[in-house]
């Protein structure tokens, strides 16, 4: 199990160093170096492939690209050692064993200096002369007084490259500063008319005209919206390292200054005046549907032999859904009422009880039937506050509501307060008709 971990993180790590050339696609064979000396580094051709553990070291190698020639071996303290490669064929291993012997200690000779190189971001690989040595922070001993190439390598930075002179006896310092590759874009967005949401692959980005900046390059989804107005959606690509302009012309929605009132009664059967004019009579399952009802405060009386008439206001708002549901009480018999007192913070908000509108906060009501209520209070820069509110016969329900403020916008669909607030209503009506 711990060889096939290994081996793994082998492949791994070749597949971010191996140079493309060598990646060809093809049948796939390996090439298994085995060693005395574990930590040792190994290289074919010149290209580092990994470390000695467990006394050895398995390289997958593709048998249709470019053949290796050579493998090198080597450790800090020891001679290096090296040998002729021969390609397998596909699914075939071939192992080279070979054995690394140490170098006598003996003391520093003064022809001898030694360098150490730092890099920022930390874990470059270092190169010296050309020739692979290790991860910064790396010191490279032993090397003869003159001047020599180090360069530094990191996935997503630039290659460093810099001249270091040695001096026998002495250590020369090298620091790589790695500078990250630019991978991102910006989009400067517009549109006709202006002020519309910007939506970037589903997240708010502001209003237009805007700038988006730090974008991951490569292709984008945009969409923007601006009430009365089509949604606008695009796919745009974002450059590396510029700034694309993305012009949008919003197409108007037609104005429509009509919503709907929806009325139900318990029981059903009762005689509908909307505004003093009949509009038919409620079901006994269900509701009266009143489409095309102009928008702004309107009047619904409901009548029916042997109970008392009901009366309502109800406010339409532009392409929305109104409710009335009323329980009708019986001629001679004392409707079963009740009051809310209804407080915010801020006061001055809008009230409203099952849709129709009643004032603004504070505000204590009365003659309120007994019965579940909707609430709903509104005020502008802060989030709607939805309510079930029981009203009891002879008692007052108390409701405060600490508003908060509205969020910063983000993508949905524009029907969802439509649906949302018709849902609320409809339970509302059920609650009712169950308590009934």
């Amino acid at each position: 199990m711990k060889r096939a971990f290994l081996i793994i993180g082998v492949i791994v790590c070749l597949l971010a160093v191996v140079p493309a050339v060598n990646a060809i696609g093809g049948s796939e064979g390996w090439i298994q170096i085995q060693c005395n000396v574990n930590g040792a580094s190994v290289s074919f051709d010149g290209q580092y492939q990994g470390m000695i553990s467990a006394n050895e070291l398995t390289v997958p190698v593709y048998v249709t690209g470019s053949p290796y020639k050579e493998y090198t071996v080597e450790k800090p303290g020891y001679y290096p050692a090296s040998g002729s490669i021969t390609m397998p064929e596909a699914g075939q291993t071939r192992t080279y064993t070979t054995t690394l012997n140490p170098i006598p200690t003996q003391t520093p000779s003064p022809q001898y200096g030694s360098i150490h190189v730092e890099s920022s971001p930390s874990g470059a690989a270092i190169y010296w002369n050309g020739n692979y040595r290790g991860v910064a922070p790396l010191t490279i001993s032993d090397v003869w007084a003159g001047s020599y190439t180090i360069e530094a390598e990191l996935s997503g930075y630039r290659t460093y490259s810099t001249t270091t002179t040695v001096y026998a006896g002495s250590r020369s310092d090298v620091y790589c500063p790695l500078t990250q590759l630019v991978t991102t874009g910006s989009l400067y967005v517009v549109s006709n008319p202006t002020n519309a949401q910007v939506y970037l692959d589903g997240e708010y980005r502001g209003r237009t005209p805007v700038t988006v900046n730090n974008i991951a390059t490569g292709d984008h989804n945009i969409e923007l919206d601006l009430s009365g107005y089509y949604d606008w959606k695009s796919t745009v690509t974002v450059p590396t390292g510029g700034t694309r302009t993305v012009s949008a012309t919003m197409d108007p929605i037609p104005v429509s200054n009509t919503g709907w009132i929806y009325i139900s009664s318990s029981p059903g059967g009762a005689t509908v005046l909307l505004d003093g004019s009949n509009a038919g009579q409620t079901p006994s399952s269900g509701s009266l549907k009143l489409n095309g009802i102009a928008v702004g405060d309107h009047t619904v009386k409901l009548q029916m032999s042997g109970y008392q008439d009901y009366t309502t206001g109800v406010n339409v708002v532009q392409s929305t859904v109104s409710q009335v549901s009323a329980v009708l009480v019986p001629v001679g018999v004392a409707p079963a009422t009740g009051g809310m007192s209804v407080s915010s913070t801020p006061a001055g908000a809008n009230v409203y009880v099952d849709n129709s509108f009643r004032g603004v906060s504070p505000l204590t009501m009365t003659d309120i039937s007994a019965g579940s209520h909707t609430l709903l209070i509104q005020m502008a820069g802060y989030q709607d506050y939805v309510s079930t509110v029981q009203v009891n016969k002879g008692a007052t329900s108390t409701v405060a509501a600490a508003l908060s403020p509205a969020a910063t916008p983000t993508k949905k669909s524009g029907m969802l307060p439509v649906v949302a607030g018709v849902a609320l209503v409809i339970v509302g009506v059920f609650a009712i008709r169950r308590r009934d």
